[in-house]
């Protein structure tokens, strides 16, 4: 019997790539797999591209920007994480890869539903408008920071703090940042600020009728995964930020970490050092921003000055340089820069002394006060006095009680050979009713 040979069919390379990408396809996706990241880069374009890898194979993937932009975390080399989307072939190398849609990291899925629940949830309610959001003060009186005493965030915080406004006191609520008891500590910890009120240095406590309170509070922890952050997605703590009274910048993880807190916080900073740094306007940049302006100030008076000095001259010109009337108008811009410059000065004097009155006058307000006051217990103590019954008594009036100690207030209460007491002024007399 003769053998037939069967010539196989002769593809073009790009042919052969698309049918292969058919078949996986048609196999196999969408695909779920999950794997460790290896040599993750991101592309100008805002694509990444990377390999994911376990002890028995790995395979090339590319996000592309559309659903890279849709991540709520920075991949990083060596992370475990779970990828959904679809096998191909990309046909200008041949290699298999698969065109990623979604990424998380791995064991979150649950974590994750029940996170972009919750705030779905919270979003409609309107916790997260921008609406509701309160100003952070630049100059607060004291700041509030809630963390872990063994967190590195704290001395981060503090150093911060230290370095840029020695000068305003820090009050810290210390809790938990991660475990169980977190949620609970945390929201203690925030109440407890809320509440806190500190006298004002320099006044004592019988006189000062005005608390130092906290103006700003601070609530950090370093990076970490969504579990270890999980404390921060409380809904109790979320709502009790949201009806603070004051104005919490929350700085937790690093940047590419996201809580609920940081979206109902009045502000979001991307480190604890970042939060600490939003409320630490340094007294050289704020001296620095005061000759800014005063320079700015005395550039434009130099330059609107500069400017009616060149109409003036366009003037002259056009007149025929009347000298006469040109050094007058020449001695009047004197005039009015010398009364501009004089006039600012004045205004700062007026200013530092109006405010140098005030201080005075405080103390002698709250001394005026507390005098009013003693005036008025001591009348009132006075007129106490007056109903005292031993005054009555003084008068020639007398207390009569029966053996049982009850008052004799009428005729009635009275019978022959009864026994009673009579309370005079300077003491007691005991009679028999005849």
């Amino acid at each position: 019997m003769a053998r037939v040979d069967f010539e196989p069919h002769v593809w073009s390379v790009g042919a052969l790539c698309l049918a292969i990408s058919d078949t996986l396809n048609a196999s196999f996706n969408p695909v779920a797999v999950k794997g460790e990241i290896s040599g993750f880069s991101r592309a100008a374009s805002g694509h990444c591209y990377f390999n994911l890898k376990d002890e028995s194979g790995q395979i090339r993937c590319a996000m592309f920007k559309r659903a890279a932009s849709a991540l709520n975390f920075m991949p990083r080399d060596g992370e475990m994480v779970e990828l959904r989307g679809k096998l191909g072939v990309y046909g200008a190398r041949g290699d298999l890869q698969l065109v990623v849609e979604t990424m998380q990291r791995a064991g979150q899925g649950d974590l994750f539903a029940q996170f972009l629940k919750l705030k779905a949830s919270l979003e409609a309610e309107g916790l997260f408008e921008p609406s509701r959001k309160r100003d952070i003060p630049a100059q607060p009186r004291a700041i509030g920071v809630i963390t872990s005493l063994g967190a590195a965030a704290l001395h981060d915080v503090v150093s911060a703090l230290q370095r840029r406004v020695p000068h305003i006191p820090v009050i810290l609520a210390p809790a938990s940042v991660q475990g169980v008891n977190a949620p609970v500590e945390l929201l203690k910890s925030l109440h407890s600020l809320i509440s806190w009120r500190g006298l004002v240095p320099g006044s004592s406590a019988a006189l000062s009728t005005q608390n130092r309170a906290v103006d700003v509070i601070l609530m950090v922890r370093g990076g970490g995964s969504m579990e270890d952050l999980w404390a921060f997605n409380d809904e109790a703590l979320v709502r009790a930020i949201a009806s603070s009274s004051i104005p919490i910048i929350s700085g937790v993880g690093h940047e590419t970490d996201f809580t609920l807190t940081d979206f109902v916080a009045d502000l979001r900073a991307p480190t604890p050092t970042a939060a600490a740094e939003l409320v630490a306007i340094a007294r050289g940049q704020l001296a620095d921003e005061v000759l800014r302006l005063q320079e700015a100030f005395s550039d434009a008076l130099s330059n609107h000055l500069d400017r009616m000095s060149q109409n003036l001259d366009w003037v002259a010109n056009r007149l025929g340089r009347p000298s006469g009337r040109l050094n007058e108008q020449k001695t009047h811009l004197m005039r009015l820069e010398q009364s501009l410059q004089y006039g600012f000065k004045t205004q700062v004097q007026v200013r530092r002394q109006t405010l140098s009155r005030i201080s005075e006058r405080l103390p002698q307000g709250l001394q005026k006060s507390l005098q009013s006051h003693q005036q008025k217990a001591l009348h009132m103590g006075t007129r106490l006095g007056l109903l005292d019954p031993h005054l009555v008594l003084e008068r020639g009036y007398a207390w009569l009680t029966d053996e049982a100690g009850k008052a004799l207030t009428h005729t009635a209460d009275f019978e022959k050979n009864q026994r009673v007491s009579a309370t005079l002024s300077d003491g007691q007399v005991n009679l028999e009713v005849k």
